[in-house]
């Protein structure tokens, strides 16, 4: 069985559920040590960690939420210390409050930047000095960076086009150190996040394939950019959408 990613160790920030548990356990399969964050879903953490563990992979939940800055740079640190640096970091933690301009509150804007945007942020600035040339730094996005494709998900998509163009200026940072940084920008996915069955049966017509993603197919991706055959693909915002946008 080929393990691309033997002898690399992973953060997956808001691990515990929907793409983010996707994307630990894929990594955990391609062979990483996986550490991953989870709020509030303590349950959900633990019962991913023993599936991992079960399956001879090496797992660490901690619990962190993104929204406190000292929380996430503590996760980097005791993840680079527990395993002696971080090759790979995955910024998934994120949260979606709908509403248009005239309704939105602004703490619900404060919370909505302080987990989709600063968090990435932070959780980078911090993974930095424990991160060495073929580091993979992926932010998960949203294809309502490019367009918004329904009322209510302004700031939504403003936090997501907000990580795509920092990826960009990264790229540009962090490339002579070897360092590749992308954003992945999922298309309607059957998550938590999207779990009303009215909601999915309006997007489906909408999509090129007839059908919603799954957290496994956004996993794939994650594992690809994680992987020594991305080494070349950096600065980029990779589109998995089924056709959404097409």
């Amino acid at each position: 069985m080929s393990r691309p990613l033997s002898n690399k160790v992973a953060l997956v920030t808001g691990g515990s559920r929907g793409i983010g548990a996707a994307i630990v356990r894929r990594l955990s399969h391609d062979g990483a040590v996986v550490a991953f964050t989870y709020a509030a879903s303590e349950d959900k953490a633990n019962v991913l960690a023993a599936e991992i563990k079960a399956a001879g992979g090496v797992v660490l939940p901690i619990k962190a939420d993104s929204a406190d800055i000292a929380a996430v740079q503590q996760a980097v640190a005791l993840t680079a210390e527990t395993y002696g640096g971080i090759d790979i970091l995955v910024n998934n933690a994120g949260i979606l409050k709908r509403g248009t301009i005239d309704e939105f509150s602004l703490s619900d804007f404060d919370q909505m930047v302080a987990v989709n945007q600063r968090a990435v942020f932070v959780a980078i600035q911090a993974v930095l000095s424990h991160m060495h040339e073929g580091g993979r730094i992926i932010t998960i996005g949203s294809v309502t960076g490019d367009r918004i494709g329904f009322p209510g998900a302004s700031v939504y998509g403003m936090t997501k086009a907000a990580v795509a163009s920092l990826t960009r200026g990264l790229a540009r940072d962090l490339g002579p150190r070897g360092i590749t940084v992308n954003t992945i920008q999922p298309g309607p996915i059957e998550t938590d996040m999207n779990s009303d069955e009215n909601s999915r049966a309006m997007v489906r017509p909408l999509m090129a394939l007839g059908r919603m993603g799954k957290d496994s197919e956004i996993a794939s991706l994650a594992a690809y950019l994680a992987s020594p055959e991305s080494s070349f693909v950096t600065g980029s915002a990779l589109t998995i959408d089924g056709g959404y946008l097409a």
